[in-house]
């Protein structure tokens, strides 16, 4: 199935299709969703979907090291992505796994699963169907919409930080549901960022055409203020 953004674009001609990128702890989450809710706009996490897999795979007994099981049963979950900013829940098999997808087990397996094509292949083609239909714009976040989910989307951001903030507002986020010290935390982000940078299937990386945005010394509210600003400054341009 091959879907693009201009399916979208022609349903609506003020629509926009927003990619995010960025590792974790720079701020996609937060901000994603605040400029979806303030423009009207719908919103897709693309990394609670392969948390989702990844959940429904250590649910389902399948051994995750094992990448030719893994992509045996990569076509077997139904996996359904709300994209309402202030509520984006999510499903698989009919279960709600918004909280579940969270645990720490979750969180140290999913890179594996996410670096085996055939995850990557069924979850891209999941995340450009929902762009695809969302007539009033959306903000797709991940780690490799700008490069490879979403080559066409009308602006790309990729979000960055210092090793140090993005550990700090990575700790305040995990406070009260097993927060790491803040040295512990930056040497995981260092790892997940060296195994989604590295994977050879859609490598975390910063699109060509993406605007960079340094959130290091910036307050959330600034971020949204830039986003907000691209994305109109994009809609005036249209």
């Amino acid at each position: 199935m091959s879907v693009t953004v201009e399916t979208a674009a022609r349903t609506a001609p003020a629509a926009v299709i927003v990619a995010i990128d960025g590792p974790a702890g720079t701020g996609k989450s937060s901000t994603s969703k605040a400029v979806a809710a303030k423009l009207g706009f719908g919103y897709l996490d693309t990394g609670a979907q392969y948390r989702a897999i990844t959940w429904w795979m250590l649910d389902n007994g399948i051994d995750v090291a094992d990448a030719a099981a893994v992509a045996d049963a990569a076509a077997k979950p139904v996996i359904v992505s709300g994209t309402d900013p202030a509520a984006p829940g999510i499903t698989v098999d009919g279960v709600d796994v918004a909280g579940p997808i969270r645990t720490q087990e979750v969180t140290s397996r999913v890179s594996a699963v996410s670096a085996v094509p055939e995850v990557r292949s069924r979850i891209t083609e999941l995340q450009r169907s929902i762009a695809a239909a969302a007539e009033h714009g959306i903000v797709v976040e991940g780690r490799d919409i700008g490069t490879t989910v979403l080559p066409d989307a009308d602006l790309k951001i990729f979000l960055t930080a210092s090793p140090e903030a993005r550990a700090a507002r990575r700790n305040g986020e995990l406070k009260g549901k097993g927060a790491a010290d803040l040295a512990a935390t930056q040497a995981a982000l260092a790892q997940r960022d060296a195994a989604d940078s590295g994977r050879k299937t859609s490598p975390l990386a910063k699109a060509d055409d993406a605007v960079e945005v340094d959130t290091t010394d910036l307050t959330l509210q600034q971020v949204i203020e830039c986003v907000v600003t691209l994305v109109e400054e994009k809609r005036q341009a249209r």
